[in-house]
């Protein structure tokens, strides 16, 4: 018999007997390391917090009690626990759970949370709404895995020193990781903490009561420290120490990041990475450049940087998860003469666009970042597709932003943006496997030699189409089918799209039909850009497309499926790229007919 099926919602985990939550306990983890092995996701994570997110749901009563998780990905169990157990076949697959909180899938979730060190402030909230509306429930804000490194986490606990006699419990689920183990100074204190070497908790040195260490998979010893936190009705933190991994062998001995996260069975890689490609090429631009230095957030393994910190360690600085403070770290890095290299995924360095604008923008410092799975990444859902980078970052006076087609282009892009002394630059790839590398039938070019446009293919003047970075695959491949239908294309990539390349413009003098194809947010991205600089050249095309990614957030669902809805593969551009052909062929004849009527 299954106890996690009978789960029909957290009432159902207070009539459990002591033998029947342990055995739950087993069986959650057996379901974990079943479905998300077969759709991948985050697994080590989950089996670190199964007893503690049992005790939450046993003491608390959601959702009439708040309950908000930092770093959402560390929320399946919780699904579980709330209905959600028979649809983990479908994690992560469209149409199917998320693998975040989902306000959507359950009124059990409150925050759609996968930007990590947000939940405080979300708490925070919470907390002044029930006092002002005198509702009497509590908030239990559960944070860790890594996210106590970023900056909000300290904003929120600043407040909740200010006003502490609120029913908000702050969970600590402590396991000493982000990806991997935990930097810094906060990193120290826990372990300080766990060891009982610490006198006082910094917590308490705010002003906060503080309960802890408690060995988080007791459930027992949770569920007493949870009780009586909520028994004291006021702001409280609860120290709770848990195994990332844990109850499953392999996980428990992966000492790089104790799974946590693992890809699909069904994955297939077809080649190397953009990733591992990039960390090939910075690797060896760091033998040539003393001056470089390479940042990440708390992610040196996931965007490349593990090669390069096993080799120099002195040249990879990992900041935690603060995404603001290593784009301003970077600033400060440059005004002292070093050329810093902030690796990152795309979503997240949305966290820093102030920093990005003012710290870096404003002093027109050499600050190269390096957007790691930018465009629709898919399966991780709306927060973590990178579709913003290129709309909101090339309104940064002075930003220069390349992106690589190849791994041809990935080569002579970085090192140009690392040559570029009196500017931020930005590079930007996607999710997956590298392609092979594009062949170039032509360089066109005005004035500026070292800036080319590259025409990948010349099959007629029907069309110019502008290929940005990734997209230029399978614009070459609808533009070959268009040639099977007789429209004749021309395929050009820029690589440094913003600012758009003079020679560009002089390009689309020539064509009737533009169109622009992009894998970010269509609105204010390179396609309007472009847009924008023909009509200041005074170039206006009888047919003008910009194609890109709607503005909106778009369901979880594989890269291939959401490209498609965006209409950016190769079938869909074409049948765009001729509806735009078709367009220009019938107001052409229709203003030749009406020049007729007048001459007549």
């Amino acid at each position: 018999m299954s106890l996690l099926n009978e789960i029909r919602c957290p009432a159902d985990l207070r009539v459990l007997s002591g033998p029947d939550l342990d055995a739950l306990a087993a069986e959650i983890r057996d379901r974990l390391v079943t479905e998300v092995s077969r759709n991948g996701g985050h697994l080590g994570p989950n089996l670190g917090v199964v007893e503690l997110t049992i005790a939450l749901h046993r003491v608390f009563d959601s959702p009439r009690d708040s309950i908000v998780w930092d770093t959402g990905h560390q929320a399946y169990v919780h699904k579980m626990l709330t209905g959600r157990a028979g649809d983990f076949a479908g994690l992560r697959r469209r149409g199917g759970l998320s693998g975040y909180p989902s306000r959507q899938e359950s009124e059990h979730d409150l925050v759609e949370n996968s930007h990590a060190s947000t939940a405080l402030s979300y708490a925070d909230g919470l907390a002044r709404a029930n006092r002002l509306q005198d509702r009497n429930a509590h908030v239990v804000a559960v944070i860790g895995d890594g996210a106590l490194t970023g900056g909000m986490t300290w904003e929120a606990i600043n407040n909740f020193a200010v006003e502490p006699d609120r029913p908000l419990i702050v969970v600590v689920n402590d396991n000493g990781r982000s990806y991997a183990p935990t930097v810094g100074g906060l990193a120290d204190h826990l372990r300080e903490l766990r060891s009982f070497q610490a006198t006082q908790s910094m917590y308490e040195n705010v002003g906060l009561p503080y309960i802890g260490p408690i060995d988080g998979h007791d459930r027992a010893a949770v569920e007493s420290a949870l009780h009586e936190a909520r028994d004291r009705g006021e702001t409280v933190v609860v120290h709770c120490v848990t195994q990332k991994g844990r109850g499953h062998a392999p996980a428990e001995q992966d000492e790089r990041d104790c799974f946590h996260a693992v890809r699909a069975v069904s994955a297939t890689k077809s080649g190397p990475s953009w990733t591992s490609a990039f960390s090939e090429e910075l690797l060896a631009a760091v033998d040539k450049r003393p001056e470089l230095v390479a940042l990440t957030a708390a992610m040196v393994e996931p965007t490349g940087l593990q090669p390069l910190q096993d080799a120099h360690p002195d040249r990879v600085v990992d900041v935690g998860m603060a995404e603001q403070h290593a784009v301003t770290s970077a600033a400060g890095m440059a005004m002292g003469g070093l050329h810093p290299v902030f690796c990152v995924y795309a979503t997240f360095l949305n966290r820093a666009f102030d920093q990005v604008l003012m710290d870096v923008g404003l002093h027109r410092l050499a600050v190269t970042f390096v957007l790691d799975r930018a465009g629709i990444t898919g399966d991780d859902g709306s927060s973590h597709n990178g579709v913003w980078d290129l709309a909101a970052f090339r309104a940064v006076p002075g930003m220069r932003i390349a992106a690589p087609r190849d791994r041809a282009t990935l080569s002579r892009l970085l090192a140009q943006a690392l040559d570029v002394e009196d500017a931020p630059t930005m590079l930007r790839f996607p999710k997956g496997s590298l392609g092979a590398d594009l062949p170039v039938v032509e360089r066109f070019a005005t004035d500026d030699l070292d800036n080319p446009v590259d025409v990948l293919v010349a099959n007629g003047d029907e069309a110019l189409v502008i290929a940005v970075g990734s997209m230029a695959g399978p614009c070459l491949d609808a533009v070959m089918r268009l040639q099977e239908r007789g429209i004749g294309c021309t395929v050009v990539d820029p690589g440094w799209v913003q600012p758009v390349n003079p020679a560009l413009v002089e390009l689309a003098r020539h064509f009737e039909v533009v169109v622009t194809v992009e894998d970010g947010i269509r609105a204010g991205g390179i396609g309007e850009a472009t847009a924008a600089s023909l009509r200041d050249a005074g170039i206006v095309p009888a047919e003008l497309r910009v194609l890109g990614v709607p503005t909106r957030f778009l369901a979880h669902g594989s890269r291939a499926e959401l490209l498609d809805e965006c209409g950016l593969t190769a079938g869909r551009i074409a049948d765009q790229i001729a509806d735009a052909v078709t367009a220009r062929a019938v107001q052409g004849t229709l203003d030749s007919m009406l020049e007729k009527e007048v001459l007549r």
